[in-house]
């Protein structure tokens, strides 16, 4: 079970690293008025196929977990860093939906989308108890 939630603490911090790459180029595009790109659609595309995969490695532990801990179901937090994180990844998906709009609108809406994401993130993360963003849960 600790390598589980040790590959879900390594997955966050790969989704920080694409955001931020994402929401430099998203900014950038807008900014400088450039086309949607294929580096821009590739960022979008590997958020919120990060997003799927931290989701996946989460729901598992939550399962698990759940059955191995008295009580594990029952407890209020899990259910709203669950519920918060669901939410943030069916966000990280919203650039996907945008592929017919101009490119300057895809670029804000996905700056947009990415950002919100990211904000529900920090809100599902300090939902938990403890300080969980500067570890690695199970290696430090």
């Amino acid at each position: 079970m600790i390598i589980l939630l040790t590959l879900h603490s390594i997955v966050r911090w790969a989704i920080v690293l694409v955001a931020l790459a994402a929401i430099i180029k998203f900014a950038a595009g807008l900014i400088q008025k450039s086309p949607y790109d294929r580096a821009a659609s590739g960022l979008a595309a590997g958020f919120s196929g990060l997003m799927d995969t931290q989701a996946l490695l989460g729901i598992l532990f939550f399962i698990i977990n759940g059955m191995a801990l008295e009580g594990g179901f029952a407890m209020r937090y899990r259910w709203e860093h669950l519920t918060i994180m669901l939410i943030a990844v069916v966000v990280g998906h919203l650039p996907s939906m945008w592929k017919k709009l101009d490119d300057q609108k895809r670029y804000r809406n996905g700056l947009i989308a990415i950002l919100v994401a990211i904000l529900l993130v920090v809100v599902g993360v300090t939902s938990l108890p403890g300080s969980r963003w500067l570890t690695v849960t199970g290696l430090f």
